[in-house]
């Protein structure tokens, strides 16, 4: 029993994250052009045809730029609450739009995806939880700080996309001007990478395989530096890094931890997902 991942782009110029099983995926934020999503999934051999729903955290620009356009050409449902919608200014058509609540179950075929609360500085921002097969995969970027919804989802997830924005030292050495640095900082802006090894080694289960490092600042972070980070104190876990220039490789999420060799999933993801 297993989902498949994959972060077909990262950071400050765009997100746009993939989960899904056998039949059935959603995307969580489309940051990015139509044309990239579809040339993204077009290496990957993912189908659009399986993608059936989108769902939006939040209004800024990194997570809603292809939205319009893709949802408009594949006629595809976006979930999205209505302090999002209006501050976004996106013209979605009418039909297409479904708002939801806070841990309020949707039901995507196989899949059941929950929308959680989070700190950041939108009108009404959320994370999510995709649940299918036994498997829960979380999407956990621009978090201002761990509040308790965070934490408790996090502790559910067998993989994750975690925001490790910033290095503080990185930051503080940088060229941005002081009221940038605060509002990355702040209790509403992005996660640094201590911040986020904090809930990783404080509330990271022992189920969980794999962790993806999202939304790394450009001019504020490195790659090799939090993938080191985390790896000191990841145990079981696998530790990757997002890039914000290309999509990540499928990442095959099982309920126990495991596939069982290289070569049945492999066969699984020809069978069932291209």
């Amino acid at each position: 029993m297993s989902l498949f991942i994959t972060s077909l782009n990262s950071g400050s110029n765009g997100n746009c994250y993939y989960v899904g099983n056998s039949n059935e995926a959603v995307l969580v934020d489309v940051g990015i052009s139509c044309k990239e999503v579809e040339k993204r999934m077009a290496r990957l051999q993912l189908s659009l045809d399986k993608v059936k729903a989108i769902f939006i955290s939040h209004e800024h620009s990194d997570h809603i730029k292809g939205l319009e356009v893709l949802s408009k050409k594949y006629a595809l449902p976006v979930y999205i609450t209505s302090s999002t919608l209006y501050s976004s200014r996106l013209n979605l058509t009418d039909h297409l739009v479904k708002t939801f609540k806070g841990y309020d179950p949707i039901v995507i075929g196989n899949l059941i995806v929950r929308a959680f609360p989070k700190r950041h500085d939108a009108s009404d921002p959320y994370s999510f939880i995709v649940e299918g097969n036994g498997v829960k995969v979380g999407v956990l970027t621009d978090i201002g700080s761990v509040c308790e919804h965070v934490a408790q989802n996090f502790k559910q997830c067998h993989a994750a996309f975690l925001e490790a924005n910033y290095d503080d030292d990185l930051l503080d050495d940088g060229s941005y001007p002081f009221y940038l640095k605060k509002r990355i900082r702040s209790d509403h802006g992005h996660l640094s990478n201590r911040q986020a090894l904090d809930l990783f080694v404080n509330h990271k289960p022992e189920f969980m395989s794999h962790v993806i490092l999202s939304h790394l600042s450009k001019d504020n972070n490195c790659p090799i530096l939090v993938k080191d980070l985390f790896s000191k104190h990841a145990k079981n876990t696998k530790v990757h890094v997002a890039s914000r220039l290309e999509e990540t490789e499928i990442f095959h999420i099982t309920e126990n931890g495991i596939v069982e060799n290289s070569i049945e999933s492999k066969s699984i993801l020809q069978t069932t997902l291209f």
